[in-house]
Formats: C-alpha cells, sequence, structure tokens
C-alpha cells in the first residue's frame, strides 16, 4: 500500500508542476480563481502532512506566487514520501480541523483523501484552462503510467 501511495503523490506531483509552468506561460489568460484553487490544493496537502507530523500550518485559503506553488509542492512530496517511510499507515491521528473541531482518521485515510482532493481540483482546474482557450495536459492517471 505504500509504494501505491508513493506512486500516487508522485503523479500528482508531477502534474502540479506541470501545471504551473502552464499557467505562468498562458498567466494573461488564465481564470481570476486558478491561483487561489492552485494555492488551496497546495496548502491542504501540506496541512494534512502537517497534522501527522505535528507541524506548523499553512492557512486552507493562502495564496502564494505560483513559483511558491511549486516549492510547496516540492516539500509536501518529501514529507509525505518521509510519512509513508516512517509511520503505519493504520496509525490514528487526532487533528482540529478549520473550525476548529476535533477528529481522528487513519494516515491512510488521510493520504487517500488529500489524493482525492487533488484529483477533484484539478479537474476544475483543466475545465478552466479549456474554458480560456488553453490546452491543458491529459492528466489522468493511466496516461502518466504509460
Amino acid at each position: 500500500m505504500k509504494d501505491f501511495f508513493s506512486d500516487i503523490f508522485a503523479y500528482h506531483h508531477h502534474f502540479n508542476q506541470e501545471l504551473a509552468d502552464i499557467f505562468s506561460k498562458n498567466s494573461y489568460r488564465i481564470s481570476d480563481r486558478t491561483i487561489p484553487l492552485f494555492s488551496h490544493m497546495i496548502n491542504a496537502h501540506q496541512i494534512w502532512n502537517s497534522r501527522i507530523l505535528q507541524t506548523h500550518s499553512l492557512g486552507v485559503n493562502d495564496i502564494h506566487t505560483l513559483e511558491k506553488c511549486k516549492n510547496l509542492d516540492d516539500l509536501n512530496i518529501k514529507e509525505t514520501l518521509k510519512i509513508l517511510e516512517d509511520f503505519d499507515l493504520n496509525t490514528k491521528i487526532s487533528y482540529q480541523n478549520s473550525r476548529k473541531q476535533p477528529f481522528e482518521n487513519s494516515i491512510l485515510e488521510i493520504l487517500y483523501h488529500v489524493a482525492n482532493h487533488f484529483s477533484h481540483h484539478k479537474g476544475q482546474l483543466i475545465s478552466d484552462l479549456r474554458e480560456n482557450g488553453i490546452e491543458p495536459p491529459i492528466t489522468d492517471y493511466i496516461f502518466y503510467k504509460r
């Protein structure tokens, strides 16, 4: 299972980096929501890593430059790979959500959530690119694996 998650996060990292480059090259054509939504995706990954590692987290809606998003994404993947190396996926993590409500989930559940969260918002960003006349990359996992 850890190898599977390593692969899934490598896939998301690959396309996060590619999308940041596309957004940068087309900065005059992207939607007003592109950078805030992309920042949110990166922030959420960092927040979940920080809950597992018990470190300081970003704000869920902090907005970053595309270069900072790329750098944060690099840090996020490194931290997630370290989590996969150091923790049992069944370990329960107690945390508070952004509304300060307490919850507990396993690392496996958290990582699945993060991967699914990326897929959800990546679809929105791809749709935005198309609507703005920008050819998006094919981000399907199976194409990545080919």
